[in-house]
C-alpha cells in the first residue's frame, strides 16, 4: 500500500519507521500496521480496505500513532532535561 502522507522532512522517514519498528518489536514497517490490525481483530487486507469503518482504520493507525507521539514526546523532555543539567 503507498504511503499518502507527506513528512515535511522526507530525510525523517527512516528514523520514524526505526521508531515504528522498536515500539513494535517488528522487523519490517510495513508489516507493522497487519501486525496490530490481527491484534485488534481487523482484518486489514494488503491492497484495497476500503470496506473497513472509520473506527476499525483508526484502530490500526491510532494504535501506533499514539505510541510513536508518546514516546517523541519522552525523547524530547529527556533531550530538554539533559540541556538544562549541562
Amino acid at each position: 500500500m503507498a504511503r499518502r502522507n507527506k513528512l515535511l522532512v522526507p530525510e525523517a522517514r527512516q528514523g520514524l519507521d526505526q521508531l515504528k519498528d522498536q515500539l513494535s518489536k517488528s522487523n519490517n514497517p510495513n508489516e507493522t500496521k497487519f501486525e496490530v490490525a490481527r491484534e485488534q481483530g481487523i482484518p486489514l487486507n494488503k491492497g484495497y480496505n476500503g470496506d473497513l469503518t472509520s473506527k476499525e482504520a483508526g484502530k490500526v493507525g491510532g494504535n501506533m500513532g499514539g505510541k510513536m507521539v508518546r514516546e517523541l514526546v519522552k525523547m524530547a523532555q529527556k533531550q530538554m532535561n539533559d540541556q538544562q543539567k549541562k
